[in-house]
């Protein structure tokens, strides 16, 4: 391109300008008019790089030329691509600023101004005789867009292109959703996101805890704010949540026992809940519980770190993108007391149990629906005989108030129930803290891990064994089936109409090798005693089977036969309309009986 006269201006962008966007709010103020913009080919490629890696600031870049562009005629620019694309040496040496290098060169050598918004960029143009414009990237706003939509009793804000702003306000347990103001368009969420990006680089207590185009997550402030984009989310998101309550152990009104146990004796914790139940708020709570009545020295491990804590307690994020990394480094630290919010993956338990075992206090937030629900999810995890060394004490929270205390021990003895001392094993117990009273038994039978709750049922410990073990395999077919254990040998299941043909499986094969793996005669029945309408059917004999016949219309449809109003078999119509009996069969005696007493009805 033909360089314009000298009397135009020329200036350099680097890399800074373009994603503060200063550039084209000039532009369209009228402060850069026959201008001729110098893009050196670095910039395009740096930023082009981070949006492959899916980094906010590339696409933020990019964007910034593609509006510079539509600015050319209105505003009588020249916008000029320049120089080469950088060698593999070059990108190497990028993050030590190889590239700013390149880019104060191409200022120097076109005689041109260079714009930036990077102070150190900015002095080493002037160290070096290159004329220089040097933009603040950011000024403190004092409200931003979003904080117009949160009041004092704000939860969560949640903002959707093409919907009304929807805002749960209240506490924990007791809240309400409402909606606000008019429909939100996807620009001014970009707006709203561009306002937060330049917040979270440049205030203080805020940070990029997952930057991504597609997805981010910030902390800014108290706030956690959850950013989603296409084609992760089917349209442009904002999610922005904070604690609306900071509360001391006190608020609690904890009993003079367990804050004794708190103080000298819990070690390792778990505080369980559902989402959005106070969890983290409790953590917040007993984490400076321990550095300033226990004068002990407590870190965090969060991601995102939105603890509300105070500034004694250091919170760690991932190291990387791993947590283990932060382990590692917290077991040179030593830290008295770890809050881990929250513990939800493998890596996530295996890590909280380690670092247990190696004698730090560990705090672990996980949801759970229940108390022990918590100690299920470590179950598979680590050994059984491990978990009460690494869990001692479960605290469930419900509504933002403690709801039940759980304290649990390892014991060697007869589980209850069982009365031959040979059946004696090593037993987890889960007691009330307060009552001290047994809920929950953990001990392994066969090769399974059982959590049997003491005073669940009537039935010996022996048969809720086996009840559980059949459970375990029957939900495979239907996981709200329900099993009832008639005595040693006998097993009754119940489950829904269309699992029963699978569970019987051609010619009772599936049954039979059900019974042969679990040691006892099983009977399938369906959860209702009754089913649809009533058919009609011919019978035919050949051989050893017995033949029903139904209209072909029926084929592909369950048959449930009854004999006198109690449940004999189901089973699919084939597609000549027909089903098979073997005649020395159980079920096939008990139709046969029925035939010959003309008490057999099919309904369907």
């Amino acid at each position: 391109m033909i360089r314009m006269a000298e009397k135009r201006k020329k200036i350099v962008p680097d890399t800074s300008i373009l994603i503060s966007g200063i550039l084209s709010d000039m532009i369209k103020k009228g402060e850069l008019k026959e201008t001729e913009i110098i893009i050196p080919e670095f910039v395009v490629e740096e930023l082009r790089a981070q949006a492959s890696r899916g980094r906010e600031i590339g696409f933020k870049g990019l964007e910034e030329i593609k509006k510079i562009r539509e600015f050319e005629k209105e505003h009588k620019l020249v916008i000029t691509r320049t120089g080469r694309k950088q060698t593999y040496e070059e990108i190497q040496l990028a993050k030590y600023g190889r590239i700013d290098a390149l880019i104060l060169d191409v200022a120097k050598n076109d005689d041109a101004t260079l714009y930036t918004s990077d102070f150190v960029q900015s002095t080493a143009a002037e160290a070096d005789g290159v004329k220089v414009k040097y933009y603040k990237p950011y000024e403190k706003k004092t409200k931003l867009k979003i904080e117009g939509f949160m009041t004092e009793d704000t939860m969560s804000l949640h903002l959707k292109e093409g919907t009304l702003p929807r805002i749960k306000k209240g506490k924990p347990g007791d809240f309400k959703l409402v909606r606000a103001g008019d429909k939100i368009s996807a620009e001014q969420l970009e707006e709203m996101i561009k306002e937060i990006m330049d917040a979270v680089r440049y205030e203080d207590d805020s940070f990029i805890e997952i930057g991504g185009h597609k997805a981010s997550v910030v902390q800014l402030g108290n706030m956690r704010i959850a950013i989603a984009r296409p084609p992760f989310s089917d349209g442009i998101e904002i999610t922005v949540v904070r604690p609306i309550v900071k509360l001391t152990l006190d608020d609690y009104k904890l009993s003079e026992k367990l804050k004794q146990r708190l103080f000298s004796r819990a070690e390792g914790i778990l505080i369980a809940g559902p989402p959005g139940s106070g969890k983290s708020t409790f953590a917040a709570s007993l984490a400076e519980f321990y550095e300033k009545e226990k004068k002990a020295i407590v870190k965090t491990m969060e991601s995102p770190r939105d603890l509300q804590v105070g500034p004694e307690i250091t919170q760690y994020t991932k190291l990387g993108k791993s947590f283990e990394d932060t382990a590692d480094m917290l077991l040179l630290v030593r830290p008295d007391y770890t809050i881990f919010d929250e513990v939800r993956k493998t890596h996530d338990f295996e890590i909280f149990a380690d670092m247990r075992l190696a004698g730090i206090g560990m705090v672990g937030v996980v949801h759970a629906t229940n108390p022990v629900d918590a100690v299920q999810r470590f179950m598979g995890r680590i050994e059984l005989g491990m978990i009460p060394h690494v869990i001692d004490t479960i605290i469930y929270i419900k509504a933002g108030k403690i709801e039940a205390v759980y304290c649990l021990s390892l014991i060697v003895r007869t589980p209850t129930g069982m009365t031959e001392a040979d059946l004696a094993r090593p037993v987890v117990e889960v007691r009330d803290f307060e009552t001290n009273e047994l809920k929950y038994e953990i001990y392994t039978y066969g090769e399974e891990n059982f959590i049997i709750p003491v005073k669940a049922a009537k039935e010996s410990a022996v048969n809720r064994l086996a009840r559980q073990q059949m459970l375990s395999v029957i939900r495979k077919f239907d996981d709200s089936a329900d099993v009832e254990i008639m005595n040693d040998n006998k097993a009754v299941i119940r489950v829904e109409n269309d699992v029963i043909p699978r569970i019987i499986g051609t010619k009772g094969k599936t049954i039979k090798q059900l019974e042969e793996r679990l040691g006892i005669s099983i009977e399938v029945m369906p959860k209702v005693s009754t089913l649809g309408n009533e058919i009609n059917f011919e019978k035919e004999e050949t051989g050893a089977y017995l033949v029903f016949v139904f209209l072909k219309h029926f084929s592909g449809k369950i048959a449930n036969l009854y004999a006198d109003g109690d449940y004999i078999m189901s089973a699919t119509i084939g597609k000549s309309g027909q089903i098979r009996v073997a005649k020395d069969s159980d079920v096939g005696k008990d139709v046969l009986k029925a035939l010959v007493r003309n008490a057999l009805k099919v309904f369907i």
